[in-house]
This record gives structure tokens, C-alpha cells and sequence, in this order.
């Protein structure tokens, strides 16, 4: 029965990992069998080489779901890379406070905060994509390699492109709708292995 306790989930193979087992920073929560594969680094590094921008001082979280693929290369950017635009300048003057004479509670003041990152269940991120602060992306989601995703993503939807755009929906409205209702990525393990071959088929009447 497969098991999520491991860090890797395939022998010989130190390339891919189970995220959930490598990452320890509170305000990154990452659900049971999402996978990371990186060929380029260890991908045990993933908060520091993929996880940008992202200080305590903001507390914004990353939040993926269960059984997500990541690829090679993607990253999340957080709050910190947006510099402030109600400002005259770009320049992040706040950060630093010494040389300028300003309040060092007056940091955050530096860049515009625009949330968390939710990245739902059943979700393929492309190589080197990149998913910007407040972005929330739907389940069954499918972003293409070096996509930029500057906005909300629907459940089941297919976007590609710098910034991200609609491609296609993976499915027509009813099916999606009943893989939402069904929610097979909360089922146990053993359910799920019951009913590998009906979703390996994409026979969603045969799920049981």
C-alpha cells in the first residue's frame, strides 16, 4: 500500500521527493503525496531555491494540496518582490531604514501585499513555471512549463503563457463538477488504490 513516509517515493531516484517530508517553515503547508522533481538541485531545497520572497515579516503562506506534480524550476513569489506602487519611486527606501533615518516598523511599507498562495488538489505545475502572490489555483489544475500565473485559476482549466491564459478546460462542466463533489484526493489510500484503474481510464462513472 503506498505510503507518504518516505522522502522519496521511488527507488534510486534522490531527483524526486515528497514535499510534504522536506519542508519545514509553518507557513508552507503542503498535503500527502504532492511529489517535487528537480534535476538541476537537491529538491530538499526546495524553501530556499523555490519558495522566493517569502519573510516572516509578512506571514503569507504557501499552501499546496494533495497529490500535486511539480516540475523542475517552478517558483512562488511571494509579497516582499512587490515593490509598492503608491509610491513616486520604486526604490524599496523602507528596507533600508538605517541609511535613510526611517522606523524599522515601517518595513512592510517597502512592497504591496497581495496574500497567500493556494494551490488546490490534482495540480500539475510545468517546468519553471512561476506563481505569483495572491494567486489562487483550482484543483485538477493543469499550468504549462514557464507559464507566469499572475491571477486566479478555475478548477479543471489548462493555462499557459507570460502572463498565464486559458488554453482549455480539461473537462466539461459536469464532470469537473462531480470530481470537486467527489473529492477523490480526501479518500483513503486503500480506496484509492481500489480505484486506480477506473481513474487511470478517466471512467469517472466506474469510480467507487
Amino acid at each position: 500500500m503506498p505510503s507518504h513516509k518516505v522522502i522519496y517515493p521511488r527507488t534510486g531516484d534522490k531527483e524526486t521527493v515528497y514535499l510534504k517530508d522536506v519542508v519545514s517553515n509553518p507557513n508552507i503547508q503542503v498535503g500527502e503525496f504532492t511529489i517535487y522533481n528537480d534535476f538541476v538541485n537537491d529538491p530538499r531545497d526546495f524553501e530556499k531555491n523555490n519558495v522566493l520572497y517569502h519573510y516572516p515579516v509578512n506571514r503569507d503562506k504557501l499552501v499546496i494540496g494533495k497529490f500535486c506534480s511539480i516540475a523542475c524550476g517552478a517558483k512562488f513569489l511571494f509579497n516582499s518582490a512587490n515593490h509598492t506602487l503608491s509610491s513616486l519611486s520604486t526604490y524599496p527606501f523602507p528596507i533600508f531604514y538605517e541609511e535613510w533615518g526611517l522606523d524599522v516598523k515601517d518595513v512592510g511599507s517597502a512592497w504591496d501585499v497581495k496574500g497567500d498562495i493556494t494551490i488546490g488538489n490534482d495540480v500539475w505545475i510545468g517546468y519553471e513555471a512561476a506563481i505569483l502572490a495572491g494567486v489562487t489555483i483550482g484543483d485538477g489544475t493543469i499550468i504549462g512549463a514557464r507559464a507566469l500565473v499572475t491571477k486566479d485559476v478555475p478548477p479543471y482549466t489548462i493555462v499557459g503563457g507570460t502572463p498565464a491564459k486559458e488554453i482549455r478546460k480539461r473537462f466539461d462542466e459536469k464532470v469537473a463538477s462531480t470530481l470537486q463533489r467527489l473529492k477523490w484526493w480526501d479518500w483513503p489510500a486503500e480506496r484509492i488504490a481500489a480505484n486506480l484503474p477506473a481513474i487511470q481510464r478517466g471512467d469517472l462513472m466506474n469510480l467507487k
